[in-house]
């Protein structure tokens, strides 16, 4: 017998040739946290009460997999609130970052910050993700830029997830800024970095993953490719911010490492597009940044849909340029400013997001066999993903089979 069963719900499995797979008058079983069956309500071997211990109507809801937040830096002291404000005055985020603010002013305020202090910080902003829908978030560190800081980053988020029931995937933001004390020691950092901070974040398990900042104001492709030779040497994986403010390489770097993922890419060029495509690695859409900072080069999505590359979409939620815990906002943004379809916003979310954490085999569809994360909204159709600007549709969040009665 199962646990529990769903019943006369608009299933969206996310599994069908459209895309979509959605069944207007659907069922699904639970066993053990995980989905055991799903089809046609009609399709039922039995009737309801005869196959589950507990039956719940879901009053003809549309039923997708929950959402995942596949990138985030969700833990962090202070706020950017001044950075916010140059920027309102005409202050461009390289030179805000040249007079002192930027990442090395939350780099300050989280030093001073202990586990604990940052792990509650870091609650309402993961409570509010939940409340729309999302039940597995990376969290990325970045934001200590010493070793014992960065570890303290990612025990902070693996607190978080334990206190909310989220699925946390903790990944090491190994270079994402150059700390005061090695201002004028680039490869001192970098040789900090690949020799001690890889490796001990590695051996306490605090990381599964190793992200870079390849950017022309934050670090080379050379020296990146030092983290991320020594992230999958100890069998991490790899990820890559890249081509967010301009142009060097960093598509290219992200595939050569067959990364899970390059995130932003504003300025990817052709080639960088070509070689993400061969390596299968997602592009991960970050629109929210791209408001908050007033970019105006867009990612070139048309051309990543033309190659086959796949494509997420996440909040970014971060202090300094995007200070959004709001995957619906960021799902209505990749449509509004990056042309994103309703299918290719709601996928984003779910099936590529869990593709981009390497999490496919359990995550990111309506399936038998993977986790029972998913969510119960007051949609009529998918095609309102991304349609609706503010608003929280969603009804009941189901983690590991359990409704969360308020999240």
């Amino acid at each position: 017998m199962w646990d529990a069963l769903w019943t006369n719900v608009s299933a969206a499995t996310l599994a069908g040739p459209d895309g979509v797979g959605l069944d207007g008058d659907a069922a699904l079983g639970i066993t053990d946290g995980a989905i055991s069956w799903i089809g046609a309500r009609s399709a039922l071997p039995a009737a309801p009460h005869q196959l589950a211990r507990t039956v719940h109507d879901g009053g003809g809801r549309l039923l997708t997999p929950a959402l995942i937040d596949c990138h985030t830096h969700l833990v962090f002291g202070g706020d950017r609130a001044l950075d916010f404000a140059l920027r309102a005055e005409g202050a461009s985020y390289a030179a805000i970052a040249a007079a002192g603010g930027g990442i090395r002013s939350t780099v300050a305020l989280t030093r001073n910050l202990s586990e604990e202090e940052l792990a509650l910080a870091a609650l309402p902003r993961a409570r509010a993700m939940l409340k729309e829908g999302v039940t597995t978030i990376e969290v990325k560190s970045g934001y200590g830029l010493d070793v014992a800081s960065e570890l303290k980053l990612l025990r902070a988020a693996v607190r978080v997830g334990a206190e909310l029931g989220l699925e946390i995937v903790p990944t090491l933001l190994a270079l994402h800024a150059l700390p005061p004390e090695f201002a004028n020691d680039r490869a001192g950092y970098v040789d900090l970095v690949v020799r001690e901070l890889i490796p001990e974040a590695a051996r306490q398990r605090l990381a599964v993953a190793v992200d870079v900042f390849c950017e022309a104001i934050a670090f080379t492709p050379a020296e990146c490719r030092r983290a991320l030779k020594a992230a999958t040497d100890l069998g991490l994986r790899v990820k890559v911010h890249a081509d967010q403010l301009s142009s060097i390489g960093a598509a290219e770097l992200a595939a050569e490492f067959g990364a899970l993922s390059a995130d932003h890419l504003e300025y990817t060029t052709t080639a960088g597009i070509e070689a993400l495509a061969r390596a299968g690695s997602v592009a991960v859409l970050l629109p929210v940044a791209f408001v908050v900072i007033g970019e105006t080069r867009k990612p070139p999505v048309p051309a990543l849909r033309a190659a086959g590359v796949r494509f997420a979409v996440a909040t970014d939620c971060n202090p300094g340029t995007s200070p959004c815990t709001s995957i619906s906002l960021a799902l209505a943004l990749a449509r509004a400013e990056f042309g994103l379809t309703a299918t290719e916003a709601l996928r984003g979310a779910t099936v590529e997001a869990a593709r981009a954490l390497g999490l496919e085999a359990t995550r990111g569809t309506l399936a038998v066999g993977k986790r029972a994360d998913f969510c119960l909204w007051d949609f009529k159709h998918p095609q309102e993903f991304g349609y609706w600007l503010g608003l929280n549709a969603v009804h009941t969040v189901v983690q590991a089979g359990v409704p969360r009665a308020n999240p």
